[in-house]
């Protein structure tokens, strides 16, 4: 099995262009790629607490740091005052975040992903942020939030649909806050109503991430207002749906080129095979990958 530096940079030019002669030796045990030499450190056996400090990286590890530094040194680092100022990202860093696989960095390589650790996607993210903190940003939401989600709740049509497309080409969203809900996240106002072999969908969101550079969105609607937060469940809508409209962009002060967008839904029409998970589900897989976000954005500090 290759190691996590290949796989990470499976097919990479700035992998092949700068690691050649490191390639022969990039083998290892199977279990290589699931337990790193810092994730051990951090996993010490039957304990429970943390082991010693992260003071070394494997030589992988290195690799994955070096390949990160160097494409946000050549791709981003140029177009990092651009994009600051028109507020919005440059597709050639979107288009060079997939192509270096870093948009799906522990998504099975049967869809499309590196198949990496969790570990290995904090050090992208966190080499993403020295440079440039928009980017680093739409890594850490994809990796963590979207694919998180369909890669532990979908089905198996799910995750051949959606991972594929969300590891090779298209950029996802998280859709959960909204104007009214204060301090509670789950006090949802947007409605799921059940018809047919559909669900219709209607309300709004506000300040949702990556939303004007979203093909795909995972959406929280109450399916049963009665239960309260146990009705709330996770839909997977399009971008093209019908009735699915993102507003503009708020003008913010900082991290502009990193999207942020209200958006409105009226009687969007949702396939009953886009429930992502259970029904009355999506407030616990909701928790699960903010908890993970949380990492990422630690990793950008």
């Amino acid at each position: 099995m290759e190691v996590a530096a290949v796989r990470l940079l499976r097919g990479s030019a700035l992998l092949r262009r700068n690691f050649p002669t490191c390639l022969p030796a990039w083998k290892s045990p199977p279990g290589a790629l699931r337990a790193s030499h810092s994730e051990a450190l951090l996993s010490p056996a039957g304990s429970g607490l943390p082991g010693a400090p992260l003071q070394t990286l494997s030589d992988e590890e290195l690799m994955i740091q070096s390949a990160v530094k160097k494409f946000a040194r050549e791709q981003v680092a140029p177009l990092v005052s651009t994009m600051d100022e028109n507020a919005k990202m440059e597709k050639s860093v979107i288009q060079g975040l997939f192509q270096q696989g870093f948009m799906a960095v522990d998504v099975d390589a049967k869809y499309g992903g590196t198949g990496a650790s969790f570990f290995s996607l904090v050090l992208v993210v966190e080499e993403l942020a020295k440079v440039d903190a928009s980017v680093a940003l739409i890594c850490d939401i994809q990796n963590t939030v979207v694919n998180g989600l369909v890669r532990k709740h979908g089905t198996e049509e799910q995750k051949a649909a959606y991972l594929s497309q969300l590891a090779t080409a298209k950029v996802g969203s998280f859709c959960l806050s909204e104007a009214g809900a204060g301090s509670d996240s789950f006090a949802l106002k947007t409605r799921a109503e059940k018809k047919g072999g559909h669900y219709v969908l209607n309300g709004s969101k506000m300040w949702i991430s990556s939303a004007r550079e979203a093909e795909l969105f995972l959406v929280m609607a109450n399916a049963d207002p009665g239960a309260g937060y146990r009705g709330i469940t996770c839909f997977v809508v399009d971008r093209d749906t019908e009735g699915f409209h993102v507003g503009k962009a708020e003008n913010k002060l900082g991290i502009r080129a990193s999207s942020t967008c209200p958006l409105t839904l009226e009687d969007v029409k949702v396939p009953e095979a886009n429930v992502l998970g259970q029904v009355g589900h999506g407030y616990k897989y909701a928790i699960g990958s903010l908890n993970e976000g949380r990492i990422g954005i630690a990793a950008q500090n």
